[in-house]
């Protein structure tokens, strides 16, 4: 650490509120744990979460960096006394706890992995959130399996092209949600084996013609209590219903709750950035063992929609918060 500078620059947003309070300013540099690397930030990720932290919905969890930013990629500086396996000078991304919107960034060393082959920092920082989150609901949570039929919400979001692309790699039949003509190209581009427009189509409906009146096995849902409902209807006998954020609001009213008795549903759901630090780290070592070689081998990978300079935080927002992306929305920190 001595050989490192004493400040860093990093994004602030006071107290809160719209895109225009992200903002650079100064602040040292943070000391990693004992079990965690220091790693100089080359890229970072911007995510839903970060928007909702900024507006003051999603406040950060105790320990945690008041720093936006949940993935970055770049290289160990530093090193905690427990860490085994990373040491100064490795090419690493990581699913931080906050603090990737600046130029060092700490992250613990069981949440942090190696480039894949033939990667470069960017398209490195646009794993960890997406992948981590997928890899947990959709084949942890939703258990989806070879031969299954899922159904994606918002498939050109991150999330959406992280888990139709895993979903088509592992064997299942892909449908997904998207809000434009143009959106909807993208998903069957990236792999879906059908997509849906939202606004001129009724998915629940589609769903049923796709199927044969069967319904999908899995649903990854991030609209919440507008889709609620119609995701009952949608699912097929013994099917899951995975729920990983409240676009579309969080307290369902007049629902039918028949059919999850009657065919056997599952409804679940859960958060990435309260898990201990133990249980993420079982997520990243599956990653590494079962999707890393599926990147390399280009059979999967980030869609990057637009990269702006760390300093221009708030256009990202702004993008972010418009929808008119198609995958990931980065941030370039350094060369």
């Amino acid at each position: 650490m001595s050989s490192l500078p004493q400040e860093m620059t990093f994004i602030a947003h006071g107290g809160g509120g719209g895109p225009e309070v992200l903002v650079p300013a100064r602040g040292p540099l943070p000391a990693p744990q004992p079990d965690e690397v220091l790693i100089r930030v080359i890229a970072t990720g911007v995510n839903r979460p970060d928007v909702a932290q900024r507006s003051g919905s999603y406040p950060p969890p105790p320990g945690a960096s008041p720093i936006l930013g949940l993935e970055c990629a770049g290289e160990v500086v530093a090193a905690g006394s427990a860490v085994t396996r990373f040491k100064p000078g490795d090419r690493v991304c990581a699913l931080t706890n906050g603090g990737a919107y600046a130029e060092y960034c700490t992250a613990p060393e069981a949440q942090t992995l190696p480039w894949p082959a033939g990667y470069d920092a960017l398209r490195a920082a646009a794993l960890p959130e997406t992948y981590f989150t997928v890899w947990a609901n959709l084949f942890g949570h939703g258990r989806l399996a070879a031969g299954e039929t899922v159904l994606v919400h918002g498939g050109t979001s991150g999330i959406g092209v992280t888990a139709l692309q895993l979903a088509k790699a592992f064997g299942a039949k892909v449908f997904a949600t998207a809000g434009s003509a143009e959106k909807v190209e993208a998903c069957l581009r990236l792999g879906a084996d059908a997509a849906i427009d939202y606004k001129t189509q009724d998915f629940g409906t589609e769903v049923k013609h796709l199927t044969d009146g069967r319904g999908v096995d899995v649903i990854l849902d991030m609209v919440g209590a507008a889709y609620f409902a119609r995701n009952l209807r949608s699912l097929a006998l013994d099917g899951r219903l995975v729920i990983i954020a409240f676009l579309g609001g969080h307290q369902a009213e007049a629902v039918d709750l028949r059919p999850i008795m009657v065919k056997r549903l599952t409804v679940t759901g859960s958060t990435m950035r309260p898990r201990t630090t133990a249980q993420k780290g079982a997520i990243a070592a599956a990653l590494e063992a079962k999707v890393w070689p599926l990147l390399a081998d280009g059979r999967c990978g980030p869609e990057i929609f637009r990269t702006f300079p760390l300093a221009e935080a708030a256009q990202a927002h702004a993008l972010m918060e418009s929808s008119a992306h198609i995958g990931k929305i980065m941030l370039q920190v350094a060369a």
